[in-house]
């Protein structure tokens, strides 16, 4: 089935909806075979990173920005710098111990706390690193070399020579290993591998703005080629997104090492691997096979679909007096609500959290006019100046139209799979998406897209909660009954991500994800 063939992602899309009956099916968590939340290359030394580099500077806001870093900025990280953007991606931020062991938080919020999301390098010379493919270890906090040499033009010529990826003095892929997360989510872990990788470029995107350098997301490249070039098992493993830093001379095509097969052991996830044939199927569905389809993407923008003139419009405050931590200290408090207060965010921390969630995404299958794959829809519970109910914001008003007003607390905790957590919090934003335009534009690709920038969005919601000094949590849902909830204004659509925010309740021995 070939990535045109949009049936695939229709089949896997309504295939893996939640449902009051699919969430009590009986899955269970087999403990003794939960699946380890590093890959760990035996027999290798690492090259450890260095954890005196320069802090990212400014706030969070204006980390994440309304304006990427302009690609003709110049500049190159060094392995310093490198180094900050990887702790502040992906870095282990917490331990907390428990009986027989610890358990691990990292930067960027991830479903489950599974960390089923690696990255890796691809660098010509950098100062202080020699070019070569590397696999960052959070675990040690270390890079293991792959391959020695210059491969940026490998990179260059599977991406059909995407700009931003041919003069990047380092490209960071991220690629998700199935098993670790569908261990406990089955088949619907396929979504949550784009969820997760967008929380995590929603940090590395913001701690490359923070250090001024430019960064791009870019999610069309001959899928084979880029497993191969990692050294992945493509039954087990999948390249989610491409990102590449700064800017400087392209690789000569002619100059790269020849790309033998890599034979580097790892240690075993766990004693055994539960395969979900469905998650193989829309991966290798909305694949690209060849230059000619990625140069194919190239032409397609996609946006969501207008919605008509909106209604009953309240403004949102264009500036909010609202205090904002640093940057990185929001990364490291950063968490996931498990318990929300009852208690009002105001109208401006909401403004601001949406304006700076929705703008500046850099990526390749957006067009630079600001649009986006998703729309954004609420349930306000609790929000000084704003009416409980149901709405939709309005980017280019920055607004919110009110669908219906009432107090939907207990839709709200139905609709997040009957949690306390979306019924406790202050506003509940869905992601939604027209899938059948974005499919027509991309093909099964989109599926990936429109989730991995749902994903992006979430992530910086999180950021701007904790910069903002509340809390956030991402969560599922029951598909179907989100759309019904919102009633006509999102006929049509599809539910990628949810997030919830509000002030969270202190508890003591409660973790965070």
């Amino acid at each position: 089935m070939g990535n045109r063939d949009v049936a695939a992602a229709w089949k896997y899309h309504n295939a893996t909806k939640h449902s009051y009956w699919s969430v009590r099916s009986g899955h269970g968590l087999d403990w003794p075979n939960q699946p380890l939340p590093f890959k760990i290359y035996k027999g290798v030394e690492s090259i450890r990173l260095p954890t005196d580099g320069r802090p990212i500077e400014g706030n969070a806001a204006e980390a994440i920005s309304d304006s990427p870093v302009p690609p003709d900025s110049g500049a190159m990280p060094d392995l310093g710098l490198l180094a900050r953007i990887l702790y502040l991606s992906a870095g282990i931020t917490k331990r907390k111990p428990y009986p027989g062991g610890e358990v691990y938080f990292r930067a960027a919020a991830c479903t489950g706390a599974l960390y089923h999301i690696d990255l890796y390098l691809v660098c010509g010379d950098l100062p202080g690193l020699g070019a070569g493919v590397y696999h960052f270890g959070p675990h040690d906090f270390g890079l293991v070399r792959l391959r020695e040499g210059d491969y940026r033009s490998v990179l260059a010529e599977t991406s059909a020579f995407e700009p931003s990826i041919a003069d990047a003095p380092v490209t960071v892929a991220l690629a998700d290993t199935h098993w670790r997360n569908a261990w406990k989510y089955g088949a619907r872990a396929y979504r949550h591998a784009f969820w997760d990788s967008g929380t995590l470029l929603a940090n590395l995107l913001s701690a490359a703005s923070g250090a001024g350098v430019p960064a791009r997301v870019v999610t069309s490249f001959v899928d084979e080629e880029a497993h191969r070039l990692l050294g992945l098992d493509a039954e087990k493993e999948s390249v989610i997104a491409l990102a590449p830093l700064g800017r400087g001379p392209s690789p000569e095509t002619k100059d790269h090492p020849t790309m033998d097969a890599l034979d580097m052991p790892t240690e075993p996830l766990s004693p055994k691997m539960v395969e979900y044939p469905e998650i193989y199927e829309i991966h290798g569905s909305s694949s690209l096979r060849s230059v000619e389809e990625v140069e194919g993407m190239r032409g397609s923008k996609g946006t969501s679909r207008s919605r008509g003139p909106s209604g009953n419009v309240t403004p949102l405050p264009r500036r909010g007096s609202v205090g904002m931590q640093g940057f990185e200290a929001t990364v490291i408090k950063r968490g996931s609500t498990r318990t929300f207060a009852r208690v009002p965010i105001t109208l401006e921390e909401l403004s601001v959290a949406l304006d700076h969630s929705t703008k500046g995404i850099d990526a390749d299958f957006l067009s630079s006019d600001g649009s986006l794959l998703n729309e954004l829809f609420l349930i306000v519970n609790a929000v000084e100046g704003l009416a409980p109910g149901a709405y939709r914001y309005d980017r280019e008003e920055h607004g919110l139209e009110l669908l219906k007003e009432g107090d939907f607390r207990g839709e709200a905790g139905h609709l997040g799979l009957d949690q306390q957590i979306p019924a406790d919090a202050s506003v509940n934003v869905y992601m939604l998406t027209d899938l059948d335009g974005v499919l027509d534009a991309f093909g099964n690709r989109g599926y990936r897209m429109a989730q991995l920038e749902s994903g992006i969005i979430g992530g910086r919601l999180y950021l701007m909660a904790y910069g903002m000094g509340f809390g956030a949590s991402g969560l599922t849902f029951y598909d179907d009954e989100v759309i019904e909830f919102f009633g006509p204004r999102a006929e049509g659509l599809s539910v990628m991500f949810l997030v919830a925010l509000g002030r969270s309740v202190k508890r003591k021995g409660r973790g965070v994800g």
